[in-house]
């Protein structure tokens, strides 16, 4: 493809999304209600097969090479003191991951998934985004199309979680710039903010909404402005999966946040996601209803590193063995 601006080619992509195979959708919903088991009574485990089935094209559904993305990104905005942990913490964590010493590390030994975590040139923070854009609109296309290469080694079920020191005020001034209020609307404890810190959080992002003003109203704008580099690549991930059929599982604040961009841009670009797990973080859940997402768990898990989206993993699995099994059976 070729574009004027770096943005170009993916506002066409959120204009010719791929749609859902709903006749394997229906192929997975015929099989339960011809099992012997009164109608209805797997609940959402068979509402999940069959999104599993719409999404990748295959009914049964199957789950045989599912994988945790984690994005990792520092913010200069960190500097204002919103985070009751340092900016190093972020690389810490990372190393910790590779060390495999992380709980990311151990949920996916035990649900049997494959693991990524993307440094995204944590040496250098995004700027300030009370007084400068996060990124560039190449610098933020740049990042979204490195997301989108977190499939490449192939992957049929995509779970997508992030790191990064102050991201949650940084998820609160993105879900403001998208659907409104001010900080105070959208912040919470973080990663364990008193409130004085909240009430600095809430300031930070009243100050990034005024000073980007009207620019926010696209949701591309909105992403690169008051963003991150995770969010970026969160966002790139998202669409790479829907191009390539494979079903995602948003993990916390952030890769909501994230996903909101997308849905602002086009209502139908979650189609293939589902929500994880819930975090305690009261912006989530008003996040996730104003998507129309209805989590999967609700564990207080607020981990990040992509930890709901591994554990709710393991349920999308046994969603799509109790669909193959209960079809090999009837046959």
């Amino acid at each position: 493809m070729t574009s004027t601006l770096p943005f170009d080619d993916f506002r066409n992509l959120l204009a010719t999304l791929p749609r859902a195979d709903t006749a394997a959708e229906a192929r997975v919903r015929a099989l339960f209600a011809k099992a012997d088991k009164p109608r209805g009574s797997l609940g959402r485990i068979e509402d999940i097969a069959a999104w599993l089935a719409a999404w990748s094209g295959r009914a049964p559904p199957a789950v045989n090479r599912p994988l945790v993305a984690i994005f990792a990104g520092n913010h200069g905005v960190a500097r204002h003191g919103i985070s009751p942990r340092p900016v190093a913490a972020t690389a810490n964590a990372v190393e910790l991951c590779a060390a495999g010493g992380a709980a990311i590390n151990q949920i996916c030994i035990a649900n049997n998934l494959g693991l990524k975590v993307f440094d995204l040139a944590l040496h250098v923070p995004t700027a300030d985004i009370t007084e400068d854009a996060a990124l560039d609109e190449r610098g933020c296309a740049a990042t979204m199309a490195f997301g989108m290469e977190a499939i490449a080694g192939g992957a049929d079920l995509l779970c997508l979680g992030d790191l990064g020191v102050g991201n949650s005020t940084v998820a609160a001034a993105l879900l403001a710039a998208l659907f409104g209020g001010g900080g105070a609307d959208w912040v919470g404890s973080g990663s364990g903010a008193d409130a004085s810190m909240r009430a600095r959080k809430a300031e930070v992002v009243d100050a990034a909404l005024a000073f980007h003003g009207t620019a926010l109203r696209d949701p591309l704008e909105a992403l690169r402005r008051v963003g991150g580099r995770e969010f970026a690549a969160i966002a790139g991930a998202i669409l790479a999966a829907r191009t390539q059929k494979i079903p995602v599982l948003l993990d916390g604040l952030v890769a909501t946040a994230a996903a909101a961009t997308l849905h602002a841009a086009n209502p139908a670009a979650l189609d293939h996601c589902l929500l994880a797990n819930l975090s305690p973080e009261p912006a989530h859940a008003r996040a996730a209803e104003r998507l129309g997402l209805r989590p999967l768990l609700d564990l207080d898990v607020s981990h990040g590193e992509g930890a709901g989206a591994a554990l709710a993993a393991g349920l999308v699995k046994a969603a799509a063995l109790t669909a193959s099994g209960m079809a090999a059976a009837l046959h």
